[in-house]
């Protein structure tokens, strides 16, 4: 069982209160990481577009190929040893599944009953570069997917191995990672400032929206632009950062 640093319940649920734009200016404030890392991208959307709220869980991480058979096992959902695994690390999980095969995609691991198992372990979440299916019984559940494509047939879909840092979009992505997903896309949260995160993320829409209010109002001008503008990215500066 690979060892995994948890943050604080409510830390977890402030998180889920943001969108993931408002968390990614956030972590770029806080200078912790070039601003070129730390999300997916590339193909990989999300397959459940009218999400509630933003999906926050540790990544629970596997390699998957679907263009020949397994070695053993007769189910693409029948490896008890995942699950068991999986049911371990601290609540909410994300399952994390690099596709390995030439072509990522030809089948889909995921859909309507890793979902269903998936949340009976509290998992809220999938994200692969490969492929999906199954999506109205999916949204139904309120399980969140994020993957490069959508196909028919889960073809040989199965686990090659879990347990190992996988890449998704640029991604590396460790057992137990902290990760951020809604429309926009999925990023990492590192632990160490995921309670700063929502701190940073309030001041920062309080300032958008004294700038929206502005826009918005008879005293609109290109002078009072140029001062909220100042005044706005003052506010919101970090320690790190020099007000000079």
């Amino acid at each position: 069982m690979t060892h995994v640093t948890a943050i604080s319940d409510n830390d977890i649920q402030k998180l889920r209160e943001i969108d993931g734009c408002t968390v990614s200016n956030a972590i770029e404030r806080l200078n912790v990481r070039l601003r070129t890392e730390g999300f997916i991208s590339g193909s990989v959307r999300s397959r459940v577009p009218r999400m509630e709220e933003p999906m926050v869980g540790y990544a629970v991480t596997g390699r998957i190929r679907s263009s020949f058979p397994p070695m053993e096992g007769r189910c693409y959902y029948d490896r008890m040893d995942f699950w068991r695994y999986l049911a371990q690390f601290p609540r909410p999980t994300v399952m994390v599944f690099e596709d390995v095969d030439p072509r990522p995609g030809l089948g889909a691991f995921v859909g309507e009953m890793h979902a269903t198992i998936g949340m009976a372990l509290g998992c809220l979440g999938y994200i692969t570069n490969g492929a999906v299916r199954d999506l109205p019984a999916v949204r139904k559940l309120g399980f969140a997917m994020f993957s490069g494509s959508v196909v028919v047939s889960h073809a040989y879909a199965h686990l090659v191995e879990f347990g190992e840092p996988v890449q998704i979009g640029g991604l590396k992505i460790a057992p137990g990672d902290l990760l951020h997903g809604d429309l926009h896309g999925v990023q990492s949260i590192p632990k160490d400032i995921a309670s700063r995160v929502p701190v940073e993320a309030a001041k920062i829409m309080l300032g958008e929206e004294k700038l929206k209010g502005f826009c918005h109002s008879s005293r609109f001008s290109l002078d009072g632009l140029e001062d909220i503008i100042k005044e706005v990215a003052n506010d919101c500066l970090c320690p790190q950062e020099s007000k000079s």
